[in-house]
């Protein structure tokens, strides 16, 4: 196994295994699970995409994740982002063209989640010819830059997040009644753990919008501090998808966000999505219970 350096301080390629290979040899899973420990995101290319293949991968490295109501995929391990329905292009202002927006916000996946998510897979299936590229920065590094002051104040902090949210900043309506029940606020500590390395990640979000004990207003902005920086265009790695491409980030220590594109041309995507476990450090970012 080959690993190629991709981006500031984080990521790369990996050559000499594939996704199929992690799904069925031990040996193959272990080699790739330490690469995903260090390196927090990790570019397979060239790959036999296909949905089977793409879930026996990610069960490799914990539980699945069922895709949220109000999804395409809803109630299935597959959660497919496209700006089609019936085989053709919808319009610009279509709910799926909105979500599209709404995942180009800073975020990590599921924080909004009562079980968050360790790490994300997606897969490309149909590209635009040019946009469309997904961005990434380490909030493990966020966190190694911010002052000790500031680290000793976040340790013990909690934030909560909700779906509504972020939604809530690209259109009124886009998060759904039924999701709006069914996803209630959340609240998780400010910084992650890695149990196999004992690195900590700064755990921000676009799904973030409060501190405990901190004014609303003050809260939001120290939010907004906190991803401004961690998100500094020289800390970002940039993605530009071909096809049979399968990327997976930690999303305890990354941040991502998509890129725009001509969205009257088709652009259709694969995620699934590994829940976090207490061996992946669940129980630490977990605060205490409110009173």
């Amino acid at each position: 196994m080959e690993l190629v350096p991709l981006g500031p301080g984080f990521g790369v390629e990996v050559r000499g295994i594939t996704i199929l290979d992690v799904a069925t040899d031990a040996e193959a899973y272990k080699a790739v699970r330490s690469a995903f420990e260090e390196n927090s995101l990790l570019v397979f290319r060239d790959q036999p995409v296909a949905d089977d293949i793409q879930v026996a991968f990610s069960r490799a490295f914990g539980p699945l994740e069922l895709t949220k109501v109000s999804s395409l995929g809803q109630n299935t391990f597959y959660s497919r982002l496209t700006n089609t329905a019936n085989g053709k292009v919808v319009p610009a202002d279509h709910r799926q063209v909105l979500v599209a927006k709404a995942n180009a916000l800073w975020h990590t996946d599921s924080s909004f989640k009562k079980t968050p998510a360790l790490a994300s897979v997606l897969t490309a299936r149909v590209l635009p010819e040019d946009g469309g590229e997904t961005e990434f920065t380490s909030t493990r590094l966020a966190w190694e830059r911010l002052p000790a002051d500031m680290q000793a104040r976040l340790k013990d902090a909690v934030a909560t997040h909700s779906y509504a949210n972020s939604r809530d900043q690209i259109h009124p309506d886009l998060a759904t009644e039924i999701e709006r029940r069914s996803l209630p606020p959340v609240r998780w500590r400010l910084n992650w753990r890695n149990p196999s390395n004992d690195r900590r990640a700064l755990y921000v979000a676009s799904h973030a919008y409060a501190i405990d004990g901190m004014d609303e207003r003050d809260a939001r902005q120290l939010l907004a501090q906190l991803l401004d920086e961690a998100t500094r265009h020289e800390f970002v790695y940039s993605h530009k998808w071909r096809q049979g491409d399968a990327v997976m980030w930690d999303n305890r220590a990354m941040l991502h966000r998509g890129r725009p594109w001509d969205y009257a041309r088709e652009r259709t995507m694969v995620r699934t999505t590994i829940s976090a476990t207490v061996a992946d450090g669940l129980d630490e970012v977990r605060p205490p219970v409110l009173h």
